[in-house]
């Protein structure tokens, strides 16, 4: 198994030069994005005061998966890993569409990045004009300026990773500063601890706790944890680093979040929510934060915020360029994908890649022109892309049970199916409206990577991909079941509503149960998931 690895060279190799700063900072920087600068605002209008309680569910969802990742890293560092665990444990079928789910949120995080600090930058006036006054979408101006700024996140990846990885933590040094430093000056301001009571803790009831989970940023916000299994081929120690990147950067992302909502609502004064939370108006001042600060009287904290509205996104959008780039390389090597996207350059850049993940963007920007417009849809692509990791752990547990294993997550056994159902909850309370697009996105996958890898097949090209229909079998019903129930359900436009809140997730739960149980029954058996492994050549730590 990760013993038994061959070592590569030549033009398809990456270079092992990222440390545990590296690692940790890639996926806390992935976390502290565009979330941080609406995430607070956009839960209160959901949830009201009980936004917090969101947050507390969103990280224990987020926490339970990323333990699940960091044995899963550790014990297979490759590169592009989430979108690779799958293709090991139930072939090529399940590769080929957690795969796909994995490139597509990827590819379209830079883009929402952009378009969060094309729309903060309306502070200023030469920003003017990219944006629509009425709806916010881009202009064909904002259109173009946000082309160029993708760009030059592909521009910054040709240097090579080493220099990518150094240039990112001293953008998250900055980037964890700043939410700290709102943090402590909200703090210090006036604090209205009558805020959290004044039109009840839970004015929206449970719906709306739910509701704020997936739709308004909080799931979102805490995403990105998967950034240092992603860069796992080019970690100089993986099976030490990745466990520790991946179980920091959430701990330091939920704690940094949790304290940004209280602040947030305690900050508020009375006016703004008059009118109830769902009205929260900042009587012409443009928010959250950086309005929020003027409004108070902090004109040199709304100064910062606002530089830090352009500086921080732009470190996520760069962060989730460069895993683009190395998920497609993954794709490839498992055979779904040309093998020109394995290509490197001399600077061992897949270069090939980050062109495709730039084209990707820019047309996110067509269907997708604003922010809001692409939150939910990345949450139920990114937790559906993580609710492959606990079907492979499971699988591996089983098959492997005594595989030396750099961190071993006590009671996984216990902690893989509730992972799996809480993943399932959250791509559910996305809403049907999100869902139904998310399913068309799925087929033109199947279309694009399932195309390919039938042609593969009949023109017998080396690592054509076996599909293994039988041990992915459950799939086809769980994404079908799971948009039946969502249409069926509570949340979203579109839903009929037929199927009452609290039955739904009873349902929901049970069904995840026997899908994953299920999923483990027909996985591949130990000696075809160990040929799924070295038929990929993976770069080891002395591979160039």
């Amino acid at each position: 198994m990760p013993g038994a690895v061959r070592r590569t060279g030549g033009r398809h190799a990456l270079r092992r030069e990222v440390g545990m700063i590296g690692l940790l900072w890639a996926s806390v920087g992935a976390i502290i994005g565009s979330g941080w600068l609406f995430g607070a605002e956009k839960a209160v209008r959901a949830a009201g005061p009980a936004s917090l309680i969101s947050w507390g569910v969103g990280t224990v969802a987020i926490v339970l998966l990323a333990l699940v990742h960091a044995e899963l890293g550790g014990l297979f560092p490759v590169a592009g890993g989430t979108a690779r665990y799958p293709h090991y444990a139930f072939g090529g079928f399940a590769g080929m569409s957690f795969g796909w789910f994995t490139w597509l949120q990827s590819a379209a995080t830079a883009p929402i990045e952009v378009q969060a600090m094309i729309g903060y930058a309306q502070h200023w006036t030469w920003a003017d004009g990219l944006l629509k006054k009425s709806n916010q979408t881009l202009t064909a101006s904002g259109f173009v300026v946000a082309a160029a700024l993708l760009a030059i996140f592909v521009a910054i990846n040709f240097l090579g990773v080493k220099w990518l990885a150094n240039t990112n933590s001293a953008a998250t040094y900055w980037k964890v500063a700043v939410p700290v430093l709102t943090i402590l000056v909200f703090a210090g301001a006036e604090f209205h601890g009558a805020n959290f009571h004044s039109h009840g803790f839970a004015p929206y009831g449970a719906r709306g706790v739910l509701s704020a989970i997936s739709g308004s940023g909080v799931i979102f916000a805490l995403l990105g944890f998967e950034q240092a299994i992603q860069w796992a081929g080019e970690s100089s120690n993986p099976r030490r680093d990745i466990p520790r990147a991946v179980i920091g950067s959430v701990l330091i992302g939920s704690v940094v979040y949790i304290m940004l909502q209280v602040v947030f609502i305690g900050s508020l004064p009375a006016a703004t929510f008059a009118g109830g939370w769902a009205n929260l108006d900042y009587k012409g001042i443009s928010g959250p934060f950086a309005g929020l600060a003027a409004l108070i009287g902090l004109g040199w904290m709304a100064t910062i915020l606002y530089i830090d509205a352009v500086i921080s996104p732009a470190g996520t959008g760069l962060v989730y360029v460069t895993s683009s780039s190395r998920i497609s390389y993954g794709l490839s090597r498992n055979g779904y994908a040309p093998q020109a996207l394995q290509a490197t350059d001399r600077r061992a850049v897949p270069w090939l890649g980050l062109v495709v993940a730039w084209v990707a963007g820019v047309l996110c920007f067509l269907p997708f022109p604003s922010w809001q417009r692409l939150v939910g849809f990345i949450t139920s692509a990114v937790v559906l892309m993580y609710a492959g990791a606990p079907l492979a752990f499971g699988v591996l547990r089983r098959r492997f049970p005594d595989l030396e294993r750099s961190y071993h997550l006590p009671a996984g056994e216990i902690i893989s199916p509730v992972a799996f159902v809480i993943a399932s909850l959250v791509i559910y309370w996305s809403g049907w409206d999100t869902l139904w697009r998310l399913g068309a996105s799925i087929l033109i996958g199947y279309l694009l990577l399932g195309g390919y890898a039938a042609w593969a097949r009949a023109k017998h090209l080396p690592g054509a991909p076996r599909m293994d229909f039988r041990a992915g079998q459950w799939l086809p019903v769980y994404l079908v079941g799971m948009g039946l129930m969502s249409w069926q359900g509570q949340f979203g436009k579109g839903a009929t509503g037929r199927l009452p809140l609290w039955w739904d997730i009873a349902l929901i739960t049970g069904f995840s149960l026997v899908i994953y149980y299920w999923a483990l029954a027909v996985a591949l058996p130990a000696e075809e998931i160990e040929r799924n492994f070295l038929d990929v050549e993976v770069i080891d730590a002395g591979g160039h």
